[in-house]
């Protein structure tokens, strides 16, 4: 299974962005699919994840922002970022767990400045 990930980008604060992950290969050995940041100078930090059965699971400081949806028939899941702040820069990573393995695709950097 790989990872494709697209959408990451500029954005003034309040502004919006959708992240895209597109998973090829054997798609139907996943479950979980999500996202995940990492600032400069931190630790890699869990955004936002949903199951094959819809069960969603987001970080406390992004509940009400960003939303986690997931295209079964694509094996696309999409991120869909509102309200950003500065905070939320950070390379962003798609993850996902095929045969419950652990796998991640290429990071795409989400910067909120003015």
């Amino acid at each position: 299974v790989q990872l494709q990930a697209s959408g990451g980008g500029l954005v003034q604060p309040g502004g919006s962005l959708r992240l895209s992950c597109a998973a090829s290969g054997s798609t139907w050995s996943i479950n979980t699919m999500g996202w995940y940041r990492q600032a400069p100078g931190k630790q890699r930090e869990l955004v936002a994840a949903t199951t094959a059965r819809g069960i969603t699971n987001y970080a406390e400081d992004v509940k009400g922002r960003f939303t986690i949806s997931r295209d079964s028939a694509k094996n696309t899941v999409y991120l869909q970022m509102n309200s950003l702040k500065p905070e939320d820069t950070a390379v962003y990573y798609c993850n996902a767990d095929p045969w419950g393995v652990e796998i991640w695709g290429r990071g795409t950097l989400v910067t909120v400045s003015s």
